[in-house]
């Protein structure tokens, strides 16, 4: 299971008897989750209005993130082609695979100074995220040209003699025989012949070709225009081959940038939302859950008995409401701080 549960429940008398509470619930008797306590460091609170109007903008910040790291690595997947089953080893982040990194979750401070407004920090993520969009969307218009033409090129000289350019196969003695016809090539499927006529028979013969499913090809021979092939095709088979490390090697940096920026947005969620259910001083624990995928339906009921009085309405709230700050319309809700993060970002199993 890569899917991993980010709650909070606020703290007792201390957070560690919090997460005692949650180990007992769900791993001492019942192995319903694998737990890791998620730190989050003492970030600054600012005022609740701030809280409030950052609580909706992170959630737009978080959908707009996790849609680049997933673009980056199914990007990755593209351009590895053939060696689709090494993309997953390229997607790391900090040199560690994800559930690692996911799961040994430390704050950046070099990158995200606490010390900062959360509302900046935020700008910080969105700035940085951004920035890797725009530069995929340039990297991959231009390395898909590339890609494109190379093809374009290689499709018209492999398929059916139907057709194939015939450059690479006509040569310049095929047009020295004398009033005949000549087998030049043949494939599984059909044959090339090469046939000397008289102009004034050349209609005629198209017509009586046709009717006797023969299908005839013009060819002019351009010893300068297919030497010009052969050289645009070598040319662009080595910048494929140039390009090809590099790009490989941006995409992994910065998918791993844009990975660990979504963990921080998640961190932030988690922080902000905590402050708005629980109120202050700040006193919550984070948690991360790996849900045994068998027993996910009876850790929420667990996850459920064990907070319900947190809140009473949470059972019946619809999803559809509009409460500022809760973000009701993005996902369910529960009477503890929730948010899913699922490491699977490709579209096929690798």
């Amino acid at each position: 299971m890569t899917e991993f549960w980010l709650i909070s429940a606020p703290g007792e008398k201390t957070c560690q008897q919090t997460w005692d509470k949650l180990m007992v619930a769900t791993t001492r008797t019942n192995n319903l989750s694998t737990n890791n306590k998620f730190n989050i460091p003492d970030l600054k609170v600012g005022t609740l209005d701030v809280l409030v109007g950052l609580s909706d903008e992170l959630a737009k910040l978080d959908t707009f993130v996790e849609s680049v790291v997933k673009k980056v690595a199914q990007y990755m997947a593209d351009v590895l082609e053939d060696s689709r089953d090494k993309v997953q080893e390229n997607l790391l982040a900090n040199g560690v695979d994800l559930v690692t990194y996911v799961t040994r979750f430390q704050w950046d401070m070099a990158k995200y100074p606490i010390k900062q407004s959360l509302k900046n920090i935020s700008e910080i993520i969105s700035k940085q995220v951004t920035q890797i969009d725009n530069d995929l969307k340039a990297r991959a218009s231009a390395y898909n040209n590339l890609k494109g033409n190379l093809q374009n090129l290689e499709r018209k000289n492999a398929g059916s003699l139907m057709t194939r350019s015939l450059a690479d196969i006509v040569k310049k003695e095929d047009f020295h025989h004398c009033m005949q016809c000549v087998l030049l090539f043949e494939d599984n499927e059909s044959g090339l012949f090469s046939v000397t006529l008289f102009r004034k028979a050349v209609d005629d013969f198209k017509h009586k070709a046709r009717e006797n499913k023969f299908t005839v090809r013009d060819f002019q021979y351009n010893e300068e225009e297919m030497k010009a092939d052969k050289e645009e095709m070598t040319r662009l088979s080595t910048d494929k081959k140039k390009q090809f490390g590099p790009l490989v090697r941006w995409l992994k940096v910065n998918f791993s940038e844009a990975f660990i920026a979504w963990i921080h947005i998640k961190a932030l969620r988690v922080f902000v939302e905590s402050v708005l259910r629980y109120g202050l001083p700040v006193n919550f624990q984070a948690m991360l859950l790996q849900p045994n995928k068998k027993n996910m339906k009876k850790l929420r009921e667990v996850l459920y008995d064990l907070y319900k009085h947190l809140d009473s309405s949470a059972a019946i709230i619809d999803a559809s409401m509009d409460i500022p700050g809760l973000n009701l319309s993005q996902q369910e809700y529960y009477p503890y701080v929730y948010y899913k993060i699922d490491c699977n970002l490709l579209d096929f199993k690798v």
